[in-house]
C-alpha cells in the first residue's frame, strides 16, 4: 500500500505510542489515541501500517442472517480479501464489544495475506487462538457471539470512527503494548522523525533518573549541563 515509506515504517517500529501522542499534541492533535483497545499479545513488536477500514452499522434482523455469508461480495469477507499487505485493518464496531468484529479464521487470513495487524473498538471471538498468533491484534474485550447478532458490515475503506478517533484510509496506524495511535498520513514522516529524536532523549533521561538524578533541569532540559550531557550520551551510544 503506497504512501508509507520504509524509512518511516522502520522509525515507527521503534517508538512508543506515548511518544507519538506527545509529538501529535505539539501540532494541536489531542485525540489520536484509540480508546479502550488492548493488544491480545503484548509480546509482539510494534504494529505499523496505513489504515484500511471496515464500517459496521447496527444489524437489522431481516437483512443480517447467516445466509449473507454465502455472498462473495459480503463487505466483511470482501474487506479481508482486499486489505493490502502491509496495511492495518481498522474496524468501526461502534465501540460495541457485545458481538465479535471477527474471529480467528478471518484474523488468520489477514495474517497470511501479509497484513500488518488488525484493530477493532469492539471485540474478537476466538480471542485465545488469536492471542497465540504472531500477528498484532487489538480489541476491547473477548466476545463470543457472531458479529451478525449486532453488527452489519456496510462500507469498505471509508472514513470511520474507531474508539472515538477519526480514521481516514491511508492514515498511519501504530500499535504497541499500550495501545493504538492514528497519525494523519500527511504528517507521518515528520512525526516519525521527531519521535525517534524524542525517544533517544527519553532513554537518556531514564538512565539518569535511575542513577538518582533529579528531573529538575533534566526533563525538560532547562539546564545547559543536561544538554551537554545528552550530546555526550548520544555520541557514546551511537544515537
Amino acid at each position: 500500500m503506497s504512501g508509507l515509506s520504509e524509512t518511516t515504517r522502520a522509525r515507527l517500529m521503534g517508538v512508543s505510542t506515548a511518544t507519538l501522542c506527545t509529538a501529535l499534541f505539539k501540532r494541536g492533535l489531542r485525540n489520536q489515541f484509540i480508546q479502550d483497545v488492548h493488544p491480545l499479545n503484548a509480546a509482539l513488536p510494534n504494529m505499523v501500517g496505513p489504515a484500511f477500514t471496515l464500517r459496521y452499522i447496527p444489524a437489522r434482523e431481516d437483512l443480517n442472517t447467516l445466509a449473507v455469508f454465502q455472498d462473495r461480495e459480503h463487505p466483511q469477507r470482501k474487506a479481508v480479501e482486499e486489505c493490502p499487505p502491509g496495511a492495518v485493518f481498522v474496524i468501526d464496531s461502534r465501540k460495541n464489544p457485545r458481538a465479535a468484529s471477527a474471529g480467528a479464521i478471518l484474523v488468520s487470513r489477514l495474517m497470511m495475506r501479509g497484513v500488518a495487524g488488525v484493530v477493532t473498538d469492539g471485540g474478537f471471538r476466538d480471542s485465545p487462538e488469536i492471542a497465540q498468533l504472531p500477528f498484532p491484534a487489538y480489541h476491547n474485550r473477548p466476545s463470543a457471539p457472531t458479529n451478525l447478532t449486532l453488527h452489519q458490515a456496510l462500507d469498505i475503506n471509508v472514513p470511520i470512527g474507531c474508539g472515538d478517533v477519526a480514521v481516514w484510509p491511508g492514515d498511519v496506524v501504530v500499535g504497541d503494548r499500550e495501545g493504538v495511535v492514528v497519525i494523519p498520513a500527511a504528517m507521518a514522516d515528520e512525526i516519525a522523525a521527531e519521535a525517534v529524536e524524542m525517544t533517544a532523549f527519553e532513554d537518556f533521561v531514564g538512565e539518569k533518573v535511575m542513577e538518582g538524578r533529579s528531573i529538575l533541569g533534566l526533563y525538560p532540559p532547562t539546564d545547559e549541563q543536561s544538554r551537554i550531557d545528552f550530546a555526550a550520551w548520544r555520541v557514546a551510544k551511537g544515537r
